[in-house]
């Protein structure tokens, strides 16, 4: 099966160039995966801008965010035989691990759905407190009711957790806390209830039994979470080998609920593909994609701050087309366009 995915002409949508740093101590490295909503007769987008700090010479120097969301930035001697930084990503000092950069979450709205401009009126989202020290990441916005709900990756030294926050008029949220605790992320929550309760997506990592799954939870609340079941695994030799998440919130068809997951080979090429989970108890999966229904194949997918990438954390549906804002290459942020009912034939689903 081909990539069946229609890529905007104005790809790159959005670029490290684009934006502005938080503040002057810091540099934008990448763009990535934005979660997506509508709010006025716009489209939202909140990117994950990851930064990193200038460093100089003699110094490793990593930001963090201390309980109100400030940066505050650690400078670390090269020399010091406690340090650890032989990994470019994640340090080490004294037993302790740091991130080299840290992410916010960006608003950004548009008329057009393609040209995204910030807006003075709405602020951008930081961590906060002990268990975002190190940033917030890769949010899914699902809108139930008149209530937008974000969940998102908190990250800090006692590890990554699913962080949820709520607002109705993206100025004002409240905080609900982790709701999934560590190694836990890929949150999407369905945007209406199934008999009566609410349902989520997760993904709980078990690096030495078990693996990298899918696995759905429910809820009286939308923060107590329980009865977990995992509903798709990783599959040798297929684009979904070694990991896969969940994309934003399933779509509801005849046919099923629709989820737009990535998967990743060992090689680390991210893919996305599909399931089809049953309307009234989606724990059971109906269809899953065989071959991948979009791949990293255009050029800003292939190369980046790290190639080979399609990943997506956010669409907005206007009848059979997903309009699927995503990242590329964990650098830059695009869009593509598919047709539900084509989705659903690749599916075996007619």
């Amino acid at each position: 099966m081909k990539d069946i995915s229609q890529r905007n002409s104005r790809n790159p949508l959005l670029s490290p160039r684009d934006l502005s740093p938080s503040n002057e101590n810091m540099m934008i490295e990448c763009l990535l995966n934005p979660g997506v909503f509508e709010f006025k007769g716009r489209i939202g987008l909140l990117v994950r801008v990851a930064e990193r700090t200038d460093q100089k010479e003699g110094l490793l120097s990593v930001p963090t965010y201390d309980y109100y969301g400030n940066v505050e930035i650690l400078n670390f001697n090269l020399d010091d035989p406690k340090l650890d930084a032989s990994d470019v990503r994640v340090i080490n000092y004294n037993g302790k691990d740091y991130l080299t950069t840290i992410s916010h979450l960006r608003l950004l709205f548009s008329d057009d759905g393609v040209v995204f401009k910030e807006d003075k009126e709405y602020a951008s989202l930081f961590g906060e407190g002990d268990y975002e020290a190190y940033g917030i990441e890769d949010c899914r916005v699902s809108k139930i009711e008149d209530t937008y709900y974000l969940t998102y990756t908190m990250v800090s030294g006692n590890g990554v957790g699913v962080g949820l926050r709520t607002t109705k008029d993206w100025k004002t949220f409240e905080k609900k806390g982790m709701i999934f605790s560590p190694h836990n992320k890929d949150c999407a929550i369905f945007e209406e209830k199934i008999n009566g309760k609410y349902f989520a997506l997760h993904r709980p990592s078990s690096p030495k039994l078990g693996g990298n799954y899918i696995w759905l939870a429910e809820s009286p609340d939308g923060i107590h979470w329980g009865h977990h079941k995992c509903i798709a695994k990783t599959r040798i030799n297929k684009f979904d080998s070694k990991r896969l998440g969940a994309g934003a919130a399933p779509i509801k068809t005849d046919k099923g609920w629709l989820e737009i997951y990535h998967g990743a080979t060992e090689e680390d090429r991210y893919c996305l593909g599909a399931l089809l989970l049953d309307l009234n108890d989606p724990s059971k999966v109906i269809a899953r994609s065989e071959e991948p229904i979009m791949e990293p194949i255009a050029t800003y997918e292939q190369t980046g701050f790290f190639g080979n990438v399609v990943f997506t954390n956010g669409h907005i549906v206007d009848g059979d087309t997903i309009k699927m804002y995503y990242g590329a290459s964990d650098e830059h942020v695009c869009l593509a366009s598919f047709s539900i009912s084509q989705i659903l034939k690749t599916l075996g689903q007619s």
